[in-house]
């Protein structure tokens, strides 16, 4: 068999063998800040990533980063003069003349219920996990105990990990965190049913395979608690370092047999919206999301509303993709309303121009009014007759 490139070969080789040895998982062209996001996202799972970066940025000169939430963005963006962040909790939207506004009803801090009135709503409202109640659970959630892989994975890498959730969602979850933990047990909380494996085979088809190769085992118990034996932080850790090992210790017991001891767990839980808010103004769910069209702004079926972040239909559920949404809506938004108020304008300006042309031609029927009363003054009132009078104009 004869090769015309590197590439042909490269290809061939895969067919025959499944995979081949290459440099780097992921090249990534540009190290702008979605070039950037993307190296760290795949750094947090221990691709082995190459990022090139030509150092030509589009905002090379500008002195200072701008509208990126970091830090305290509450504070920052406060300083704006046409900002304004409150604390308080909306309790109602309702969409007024035809959707050209909308009247908001809050409640604030201190029993205070005020009204307010705003041409557009976006609605950031975010999504709740729906998490157990297995004690020992809550108590420690987002401590060793978390979802994302990206989020805290990494920290937790190499260590024994519990994958806790229903068997088709936590065969799922293997995917996103094999490359960081290979001591692996699913804790399937007696949802290894025949259904179940069903559903799973469906979604993850050879999924028993890809278990046993990986030496991934099931527990199929009823887990009653969780204990915490250890905290894996110290608070002594340099804030400057973008991580550090988090040595926590959890002890799992169950009806029957013997306790467990994880490092850390893995959860894979079903998530509803935090506030029924949208859907009460009548915003349409798609999937048990706020649907907005991704290629007009985030808007809704709603006019005017837009929903953003991990409340919406594109699930994605990350921050630097809620940052974008975000970014995304407020220039739609912006584009919208001076449209909007540019609309306005032409309006007002023709019905200045049409008052003007109507001022217009009242004069003129005066004009010609004047014209013919003339005519008729002259026709009547001739000079010398006995009953003339005089000129027209005196």
């Amino acid at each position: 068999m004869k090769f015309t490139s590197t590439a042909a070969f490269l290809s061939t080789l895969v067919s025959l063998c499944g995979a081949v040895s290459t440099d780097y998982d992921v090249i990534i062209v540009g190290g702008g800040p979605a070039g950037l996001s993307a190296a760290s996202g795949l750094a947090r799972v221990r691709r082995n990533v190459l990022l090139i970066d030509s150092g030509e940025y589009r905002n090379a000169q500008t002195r200072h980063v701008h509208d990126v939430i970091g830090f305290d963005a509450r504070k920052q963006i406060s300083r704006y003069g046409t900002a304004n962040l409150v604390n308080g909790t909306v309790t109602k939207i309702q969409p007024e003349a035809n959707n050209s506004y909308f009247t908001v009803s809050a409640d604030y801090p201190g029993d205070n219920k005020l009204i307010f009135t705003t041409r557009k709503i976006v609605l950031a409202t975010g999504l709740r996990d729906l998490l157990p109640s297995t004690p020992g659970f809550i108590e420690n959630w987002g401590k060793g105990i978390y979802w994302c892989p990206w989020c805290d994975g990494h920290e937790h890498a190499d260590q024994q990990l519990g994958i806790l959730g229903p068997l088709e969602k936590a065969t799922d979850a293997i995917r996103e965190i094999i490359s960081l933990n290979r001591d692996i047990i699913l804790l399937v909380n007696g949802t290894d049913t025949p259904e179940q494996r069903a559903a799973t085979e469906k979604g993850f088809p050879k999924w028993q395979q890809y278990l046993k190769l990986h030496d991934i085992k099931i527990d199929n118990r009823t887990l009653t608690s969780i204990k915490r034996l250890a905290n894996g932080t110290t608070g002594d850790e340099d804030p400057s370092l973008p991580s550090h090992p988090e040595h926590d210790l959890f002890q799992l017991n169950f009806e029957t047999g013997p306790p467990m001891f994880r490092a850390a767990l893995l959860t894979n839980f079903d998530t509803a919206q935090q506030s029924n808010l949208g859907e009460k103004t009548g915003v349409a769910l798609y999937g048990g999301r706020l649907a907005a069209d991704q290629s007009r702004g985030m808007v809704t079926n709603i006019p005017g509303i837009f929903a953003i972040g991990d409340a919406n239909s594109d699930n994605v559920t990350n921050v630097p993709h809620a940052m974008y949404n975000g970014k995304r809506a407020a220039v739609y938004i912006q584009v919208e309303i001076e449209t909007e108020n540019a609309e306005a304008e032409a309006e007002n300006a023709k019905v200045e121009i049409e008052s003007a042309e109507v001022e217009l031609e009242v004069v003129l029927a005066k004009r010609n009014l004047q014209d013919h009363m003339r005519v008729l003054w002259e026709q009547m009132n001739v000079p010398g007759d006995i009953l003339y009078v005089g000129e027209f104009d005196q």
